[in-house]
């Protein structure tokens, strides 16, 4: 009897503290699901997005030497030309402009002047020969007379010295009258108008030719028609689509990282693959640029080179929009985590690391970050397991169940 008292009495001892620990779990707060994931050690890089244009590295602009009628471009753009063979534009003389009222009655008076100036030359000359002719036949006279000793030496001496005299007389008269005759040539001509051409005669005779200062392609042709043009008008446009460079108008925060030498790689081109580029030249000024959103940015040009063979990106032409990735930091072996799992806490930033299915907060220093992950400086030691986007209901102590440890690594793999 005693015996079974005692087995009764243990027997419901059992039961009582089974009804005790089943009543003090059934009022534990529920574990919560989260999304663990292992703090790893891999390779990291900081990358800078940005579009690009490409852009020729060289471009030759040929320009109109002198003022002049451009004829008809004998080039359009995308022709191939030569370097100083290939002629991409003529020039010929420009028209004379249209003569006002005013202008028309001066030029009109000008050369009715030059007419009567020419008739007085003319009756100069005609003068000048006449006594010329007088002279010359007195000389003749007395040199017969000199012959038969009936003249003095002396008066044929005096009579051939007016006759050198006449002789310069009608030679000055000869060229004034020439001089008033080229006058009489420059005042018609102020009458010319673009209704009177001067001169008609074919492009190869009286056409500058132009000529591609580089072999390349045509990249623009200001206008295909003829028309008049000022010297120093631009005309054609001649590049190498072969030779490109890209340039990035980076915000100036993101540009302090980036030197000469940054590589970076190049994708949504337009074709397969990626592009490699390295920086060859960071401006070291920057300028305003107000963004879709109406804010004023600071932006820092960039230009790039592109490592890649041509025949690895066929297609890509001038001014072309690409997309550009500047890799400003990278590390091989980078203790990181999940940027969804830090948070700041005291103003410091913090995460929650599970120790014995419970959550704990964990204090660490932060080095850079990625879109996805960020370095973790000290702290957290690699492979304990941090909560991915912690909400409100977790705090120290907080039991934590895993929704799929393998899955939330996968997204946040996947995502870096």
């Amino acid at each position: 009897m005693t015996h079974t008292r005692h087995l009764r009495m243990a027997t419901a001892a059992l039961v009582g503290i089974a009804l005790i620990a089943a009543l003090v779990w059934a009022l534990l707060p529920a574990p919560v699901l989260v999304d663990l994931v292992a703090a790893r050690r891999a390779p990291m890089q900081v990358i800078v997005s940005a579009e690009g244009i490409a852009r020729i590295r060289e471009t030759w602009t040929v320009t109109a030497p002198v003022t002049g009628n451009v004829m008809r471009s004998p080039v359009q753009v995308g022709d191939e030309v030569v370097a100083r063979e290939t002629v991409v534009a003529l020039i010929e003389p420009a028209e004379p402009a249209f003569l006002d009222a005013r202008a028309r009655r001066l030029a009109e008076a000008a050369v009715a002047e030059a007419q009567a100036a020419i008739h007085v030359a003319e009756a100069n000359l005609v003068r000048a020969e006449t006594e010329l002719s007088h002279l010359e036949a007195e000389v003749e006279r007395y040199r017969k007379l000199s012959e038969r000793g009936t003249l003095p030496a002396t008066t044929l001496l005096d009579a051939q010295q007016a006759v050198a005299s006449a002789k310069a007389l009608r030679d000055a008269a000869q060229a004034d009258l020439e001089l008033k005759r080229a006058t009489q040539q420059r005042m018609e001509a102020q009458l010319s108008g673009p209704e009177v051409p001067i001169v008609d005669a074919p492009p190869a005779q009286c056409c500058t030719e132009l000529k591609a200062p580089r072999s390349g392609v045509v990249l623009n042709v200001t206008d295909l028609n003829a028309r008049l043009v000022q010297a120093g008008s631009p005309l054609v446009t001649v590049g190498d689509p072969a030779d490109l460079e890209i340039r990035v108008d980076l915000l100036s925060s993101d540009a302090v990282g980036v030197v000469r030498g940054t590589g970076a790689f190049i994708d949504r081109w337009g074709g397969e693959g990626v592009l490699e580029a390295e920086v060859r030249q960071v401006e070291p000024s920057a300028f305003t640029r107000v963004s879709a959103l109406g804010i004023e940015e600071q932006r820092v040009p960039l230009v790039l080179d592109v490592l890649t063979p041509l025949e690895q990106r066929k297609g890509l032409g001038d001014q072309y929009r690409v997309f550009v990735n500047l890799v400003t930091w990278e590390e091989e072996d980078v203790l990181q985590v999940p940027q969804s799992a830090l948070f700041r806490s005291a103003g410091e930033w913090a995460l929650f690391v599970e120790e014995e299915g419970c959550a704990a907060l964990r204090q660490v220093d932060v080095g850079r970050m990625t879109g996805d992950w960020a370095q973790i400086l000290s702290g957290l030691s690699a492979g304990e397991r941090v909560v991915a986007y912690p909400g409100s209901a977790i705090e120290t102590g907080t039991r934590l169940e895993p929704r799929n440890l393998d899955e939330g690594q996968g997204q946040d793999m996947e995502g870096a």
